[in-house]
């Protein structure tokens, strides 16, 4: 009985490990990677890996290496959502709101899209309807546009080239070529930008939220029909998002460390 119960228990980790090294690792890793990353015989590797593509946790890309699946981003979204960080969390966005005059969120980037995350959303009668919750583009959104960014060149390179870059606002970035040029841009200003580009009418910027390693985690982002503010003025409020941000980022580091 004894025996059974510890074979149990080293599988449930085995399981937990793959997970956690899948999602956390720079590049998508492959099973020899997690084999011998884990000290994993390559067996018992394949034998979990296929549970967890069946079951919808992890999937393969074209490459055949290995990457979150729905079901894992459903998870990692629910465990952050319902952090015990979730009151303060949004203290720190409805503080931030209230001193830009404009809706102010949270967005994270999930494949060739961004998910709102969180948002507190200002009382002016014009604005932008966006809910928790919605998908947007990565290539005409400020946070889409900083999270590619931050790609190593090689992955950006091969995700724009894939984009359908389909021309949704007026300024919207159609072109491999333009979009490769302001993403290097953004890098440099370590901040992302929307001058119409994915609403007419709409402004946006975005700066990165990085976890306790100085990876990218998140944005944090703010909004305004230029009726109201235009992208310079928007842009004066850039010192409090950073500051945000880093108070995000604390948060993040605090909830992964407990």
């Amino acid at each position: 009985m004894t025996v059974q119960r510890r074979e149990k228990t080293s599988s449930i980790t085995r399981v937990l490990e793959i997970i956690e090294s899948v999602s956390r690792a720079e590049r998508p890793l492959s099973p020899a990677d997690l084999a011998l990353q884990l000290n994993i015989p390559k067996p018992s590797v394949h034998r979990i890996l296929q549970q967890l593509e069946a079951e919808g946790y992890l999937q393969t890309n074209m490459r055949g290496l290995l990457v979150p699946a729905d079901r894992l981003h459903s998870v990692a979204l629910g465990v952050l959502y319902t952090s015990r960080f979730k009151a303060l969390r949004q203290a720190i966005l409805k503080n931030l709101a209230d001193k830009v005059g404009e809706t102010c969120g949270i967005a994270i980037p999930d494949g060739t899209e961004m998910i709102y995350y969180d948002r507190i959303q200002t009382n002016w009668p014009l604005q932008v309807h966006l809910p928790i919750g919605s998908r947007t583009p990565v290539w005409c959104t400020s946070s889409g546009k900083l999270y590619l960014s931050s790609l190593p060149e090689d992955r950006r390179q091969r995700i724009i080239h894939n984009l359908p870059l389909e021309k949704l606002a007026r300024n919207t970035l159609a072109t491999p070529e333009d979009l490769e040029s302001a993403l290097l841009e953004t890098a440099r200003n370590d901040r992302g930008i929307d001058n119409e580009e994915f609403v007419d009418g709409m402004v946006a910027f975005s700066v990165p939220i990085r976890d306790k390693n100085g990876r990218l985690f998140a944005c944090l982002f703010t909004h305004a029909p230029i009726l109201r503010k235009n992208l310079d003025e928007l842009l004066e409020f850039e010192p409090l998002l950073r500051q945000a941000a880093l108070e995000l980022g604390e948060l993040i580091g605090d909830n992964q460390s407990s």
